[in-house]
Formats: structure tokens, sequence, C-alpha cells
């Protein structure tokens, strides 16, 4: 059942974003002869005001074909007033980013809901103190909640990390704060001075920040968000969800994430398929993840991709000229080449890391 949830999303991750592409050309009038959800050989189709919609064989995306443009031979092109060929350039490049736009919308939307459910959030409970920290000086102990830093209240242990983490530096050490604590049912003031400590980040990169030396007790709550703060909350995790995806590509590229760390379509169809039993919050903060994440890599600029097609379409608007069909045509080879390679990477690492972890 997992598995049903996993692909059934993935595919409909996949429907949104050629929507997006879909309503972009219809509303500036280009046809649309295809809309596909997969690749290859169409296992089911019908064709419907004269734009046939398909089910194909390879579920490895999805793609819409529109009047005066193929993929698959770029050098195609059609002389009509509903063709894309005709279009101006922000046209052509509206109708090329509007799969991002729809899978932004989407992780958006997928937030905005999660907002209005209830968002799972680390109680502000401390499980243990460190030894000769800042947190043992000043007198804290495991089970205090902590309730105010300084004027402003805390809800979470992640807002608890950020308000200490903005503590001000003062000469050689940091501006003091006041922690307002609940211990036994009784408020308490406690004065503490962070120390710079260091820590490692999602990438396991060594950094520096104020610190007090307390962990987190695992305790769990829920937190209801108004429809203002849903669509804030919204905003904040497609930006953070955006960024992490931008430097994990860049690492990707630089060499800092080596190539056996590439994950394909079986790999998230596997994520998701563990994620699905756990219930709406998970599974939804999964897809608005993942929907941000094929957002992005529809944006680099490999030709097979949207991100290389509205590159070709700004050299065209720049240079006031057509690219010529022979560079065009070996581009789009080597673009499907580097996008078919890493596809089938991603498949075999996929397929490497779920039979390691079937044999142990």
């Amino acid at each position: 059942m997992g598995i049903l949830s996993a692909f059934l999303a993935l595919c409909f991750l996949v429907f949104f974003h050629e929507l997006g592409h879909f309503c972009a050309a219809r509303l500036f009038g280009v046809k649309v002869e295809v809309f596909s959800i997969g690749f290859g050989k169409k296992l089911l189709h019908k064709t419907i005001g004269g734009t046939q919609y398909a089910l194909s064989l390879i579920p490895l995306g999805g793609y819409v074909k529109l009047k005066g443009q193929d993929d698959l031979n770029p050098t195609s092109r059609e002389i009509a007033p509903d063709s894309y060929t005709t279009k101006p350039p922000l046209v052509k490049i509206t109708i090329l980013s509007a799969g991002v736009v729809f899978n932004l919308l989407l992780a958006f939307l997928l937030y905005v809901a999660i907002g209005l459910s209830g968002v799972k959030i680390l109680l502000p409970i401390i499980g243990d103190v460190q030894n000769n920290s800042p947190a043992q000086k000043a007198g804290l102990l495991p089970n205090d909640r902590i309730v105010k830093v300084d004027s402003s209240p805390i809800a979470s242990w992640e807002q608890l990390s950020a308000m200490i983490a903005q503590a001000t530096p003062s000469h050689s050490s940091f501006t003091p704060l006041t922690l307002t604590i609940q211990r036994e049912g009784k408020l308490e003031s406690i004065f503490i001075t962070p120390e710079s400590s260091s820590y490692r980040n999602v990438f396991g990169d060594t950094l520096y920040r104020p610190m007090i030396g307390i962990v987190a007790k695992g305790e769990v709550g829920v937190e209801h968000l108004g429809l203002v703060a849903s669509v804030q909350f919204a905003a904040q995790e497609v930006a953070k969800a955006s960024v992490l995806i931008f430097e994990s590509l860049k690492r990707l590229i630089v060499g800092l994430i080596p190539l056996g760390e590439l994950s394909g379509v079986i790999g998230i169809v596997d994520v998701m398929a563990e994620v699905a039993p756990s219930g709406f919050y998970a599974f939804a903060m999964l897809m608005a993840l993942i929907s941000v994440n094929l957002a992005i890599i529809n944006l680099l600029p490999i030709p097979a991709l949207d991100g290389g097609q509205i590159v070709f379409v700004c050299y065209e608007a720049l240079m006031k000229r057509q690219m010529s069909d022979k560079v065009l045509y070996a581009l789009t080879l080597l673009g499907w080449a580097v996008l078919l390679g890493l596809l089938a990477l991603g498949v075999y690492n996929d397929i490497v890391r779920i039979a390691t972890r079937t044999m142990q």
C-alpha cells in the first residue's frame, strides 16, 4: 500500500508540473498536442479538444508536447498562430517556467495545509545539561521548560535555538540572556551567557555559533497555525527547502558530495513508501520537499530540461537570431546524454542502496 501511495503521489507531482506548462500554453494560445505522464510507449491515451492525454510506460517524469516544439528534434519549427515557434521570447519563457512555478505553488499549498492542520514541533524542554557548560553554571536542570528568552515567548526548541544563536557579541563573549523557565510548576528567571561552540550542519560542515550546552528532551507537540501564520510558515519552508536543494546541487557539482549519494526515482518512491504509513504530516512534508526539488532540478541549464530551453530562448532574444540548427541539435543531444546518464546513475545507486539494506 505504501508503494502504491508513493507512486501515485509522484505521478501527481509530475502531473502538476506539466499542468503548469499546459495552462500557460493554453493561456497564450499555443496548442497542446500531447499531455503525458511518463515517457515511451503510451499505455492509455484519449484525445479531448485536440490534445492527446496519455499515461506512458516509463514513469520517470512526463511531458507536454506543444505545437511547433519537439524536445527530441529541436530544429523542428511550425509557423502558425497557435504554434510555440511564433510566440515572443517572454511568452516562451513564461510557458517554460510555468512548470517550476506550479511545483513551487504546490509545495506552498501543502505547507499551508500542514500549518492549518498542525505543525509538529520539538518542545523546549531540557533533556540533558552538558558538563561545564553555561547552562550548568547558570543552574539549568533536566526537565526545565524554557518559556521565554528575554521578553520573547518560546514555543519550540527550534525557536529557542534561533534566539540563542542571535546572541549579540560583547567584547570577548556574548551579551547575557534572561531565560524564563518553568520548573515544578513555578516560573523562575535565570541569567546566562552563551559561549561559541562548534556543531555540524546537514552537510557535515563544522560551524560555530552561540550555545548554552543543553540537549532537547525529545518531547513533541503540535502547534496549530491560523491562516496568516500558515502562509508565513509555507513561504519560509519553501525558501528553506530551495536553499537546501541549491546548496546540495552546488556541492554535488563541485564534488563535495560524491555521485554515489545521487538518488533517482526508485529511491524517491522507496522513501515515500516508507513515510506513507506515518500519516498526513510526514507524507505531506516529504511531498512538498520533493515538489521543490522537482522545481529546482528543472531549472538546471540542461537542454533536455526547462532551464536549458530557457537558456536557448534567452540566447535568441539577446542575439536577435536563432541558434544554428547544427549547434542546437548537438547541445540537445548532449543535454539528453547528461540527463539520461544522471537518471541511470540515480537508479543504479538506488538499487545498490536498497540491495545493501535488504542484505543487512
